[in-house]
């Protein structure tokens, strides 16, 4: 999560005025290796589902106002507070039997999409395979990597053939086969179906319409978050500048230093809209894919520069475990590829333009 010493430096659109204290006190809330205890202290503390419905505990917050939290809420924060339940509701049909534990954060799911063989921006190379047993029970065989979070997830969407077409299959019986480390840290896992047991969501051969709710939301909901991160890095960087000294003076006296920061600040302010336009553009209801594009690629782009910035004015202490700094690095270039690499967003964006 970020810490209470971030000051957040953000051009417009401004955070509504009721919801500053609350993000406030997200932005606040105090780290912790043990997610699944933190997450009860969110609970304890009336922060766990803000943007989840009613019905099911949360404050039902619409995305247009819990984007403002969703900056804050860290790296870990979907899974703390609870917000990366609502890619779930928006795959899960409202009768689904573990759709209100799934909400409440009793149970948890991972989405396995991406296959080590096969390019993960083109799920028509999907191999792994769905068939209906003689009891009407679906099976599911296969192996996926770059599964996020699937060490503690209870159920696992994971995309299958069937017949001619892509369906979207749930299972609660999946092996993880070993972490994958991204970048010299854990957080990826490749898991494997041994015909599994699942159920299939929607209608066969409609998988990549469903998981394309969940994507799209998903994307918008990471670079709020990205955005946050990267004002939690310039922060750290504009703070070490000032207090940094050098024979010559402060580092925040060297214009080499001063070009970092202001090029990281525009790079910030720049691509804030494109994010809350894109955003605004989905709660409405309306085609947001260009805009999404737009700004998925903006958004890694910036905060692979900003963490950049702020690890080179750190030097060799941006580069060790005593501040977030190589965290939030890594997660910028691997935003680059995740959920899409950059070359697939730009070629998309562009062929829909020039239509």
């Amino acid at each position: 999560m970020m810490s209470a010493q971030v000051e957040w430096l953000w051009g417009p659109p401004t955070c509504p005025p009721h919801l500053a204290a609350l993000r406030e006190r997200v932005s606040a809330f105090a780290a912790s290796p043990d997610l699944a205890a933190l997450r009860e202290a969110a609970r304890a503390e009336g922060l766990y589902g803000l943007a989840l419905p009613g019905r099911y505990g949360g404050l039902g917050l619409p995305l247009r106002e819990w984007a403002h939290i969703a900056e804050v809420e860290g790296e870990h924060g979907p899974y703390v507070f609870g917000s990366a339940a609502l890619l779930d509701l928006a795959v899960l049909p409202e009768d689904d039997p573990v759709r209100e534990d799934v909400a409440r954060g009793l149970l948890t799911t991972c989405n396995a999409m991406t296959e080590p063989d096969a390019p993960g921006s083109d799920p028509s190379f999907t191999t792994t395979k769905a068939y209906r047993d003689t009891d009407g029970t679906w099976r599911v065989t296969g192996r996926k990597w770059f599964v996020s979070g699937a060490d503690r997830a209870d159920l696992a969407y994971v995309l299958a053939r069937t017949g001619d077409g892509l369906s979207l299959l749930l299972s609660e019986a999946f092996q993880t086969e070993r972490e994958l480390a991204v970048l010299g840290a854990g957080g990826q896992w490749e898991v494997t179906f041994d015909d599994a047991p699942a159920r299939l969501l929607g209608a066969e051969g409609e998988g990549l319409r469903l998981i394309g709710r969940r994507v799209r939301l998903g994307r918008v909901l990471r670079c709020l978050n990205w955005l946050g991160q990267a004002q939690h890095a310039f922060t750290l960087m504009r703070d070490r500048a000032r207090a940094r000294p050098s024979r010559a003076g402060r580092l925040a006296d060297f214009q080499l230093v001063q070009q970092m920061v202001f090029e990281s600040l525009l790079a910030i302010r720049q691509c804030r809209p494109l994010v809350y336009d894109a955003a605004a553009l989905l709660a409405g209801g309306r085609d947001a894919a260009t805009e999404i594009g737009l700004a998925k690629v903006a958004a890694a782009r910036m905060l692979s520069q900003v963490a950049d910035a702020a690890v080179q004015v750190h030097g060799a202490a941006g580069l060790g475990p005593d501040t977030p700094l190589p965290a939030i690095f890594r997660t910028g270039r691997t935003a680059r590829i995740l959920d899409g690499p950059d070359e697939l967003h730009v070629a998309s964006v562009a062929r829909r333009l020039l239509r």
